[in-house]
């Protein structure tokens, strides 16, 4: 049997992988090691990527022993998740490996100008009824923009046809620089005549599973990526074209299609 939440909570509290910051605190003190990751909690000066709804942490911990010239920071607010991660990777003795426990609205908040480099959105809601929630959304990148290095990375990987169709229509609309984009990560052909360098031939893309992309996967349903770089001075905008919804989920939806506009 699983620990129960409480005695997750209190291993959380003790675990050094961890950051905790509490609204109170942050609104009265804010967050004493903005701009100070690297010297302060990894103690190196490496490249800082994070896992924004992180989940249970499996692929922050992929990526961090997969790149040990990296730091990563898996962020959720859902504590008794993120602890499985959090505890394997404390019992592996991972150094270039962090947790932070916020909600992401606020995640400018703990990061200052340029010490991010990389941003990865895995199996985020899709969020189909309010553009300003949806992770990829342009409310979101203004504020990945105030931490990310100039042109910084963003990468989604979604089974959500709608999540994927969204982001690529906001890309495509505030002329975003994307990389690489696929409607299914995992189709027998993708990787014919690319080149070595293309990042859709990072193994790490399939080789690292979420519980949800395990779970879709499954399911039958194909996995979706897409890489942008996001500059800093870009002016962004909200799409607004009609995106069937999906209608596998199980929630009930009484439409087929919404518009991306943000209300």
């Amino acid at each position: 049997m699983g620990k129960g939440k409480l005695a997750k909570f209190e291993d959380m509290q003790e675990n050094p992988l961890v950051v905790q910051c509490p609204f109170w605190m942050l609104q009265q003190e804010g967050f004493g090691m903005r701009g100070r990751w690297n010297q302060d909690f990894f103690h190196n000066d490496h490249p800082i990527v994070l896992e924004l709804g992180c989940g249970r942490g499996e692929y922050t911990v992929g990526l961090a022993r997969r790149y040990l010239d990296k730091n990563f920071i898996g962020v959720d607010i859902k504590g008794a998740r993120m602890w499985h991660g959090a505890q394997e990777a404390l019992k592996e003795g991972m150094k270039n490996v962090g947790f932070l426990r916020t909600t992401i609205e606020f995640i400018h908040e703990f990061f200052a100008q340029d010490e991010v480099s990389e941003i990865w959105l895995t199996f985020s809601d899709p969020q189909m009824k309010k553009a300003t929630k949806r992770l990829s959304s342009t409310w979101f990148m203004q504020r990945y923009q105030k931490m990310l290095t100039d042109g910084g990375l963003i990468h989604l990987k979604t089974d959500s046809p709608f999540l994927y169709t969204y982001t690529c229509l906001m890309a495509e609309h505030n002329s975003l620089p994307v990389l690489a984009a696929t409607d299914d990560l995992y189709a027998e052909n993708l990787l014919e005549g690319q080149p070595a360098d293309s990042l859709l031939s990072d193994p790490s893309l399939r080789e690292i599973q979420t519980y949800y992309e395990q779970m879709w996967l499954e399911r039958g349903f194909s996995i979706k990526y897409i890489c942008f770089r996001l500059p800093r001075e870009s002016e962004l905008e909200e799409p607004d074209q009609e995106i069937p919804v999906d209608g596998y989920r199980s929630y009930h939806h009484e439409v087929r299609s919404t518009k991306t506009t943000a209300k």
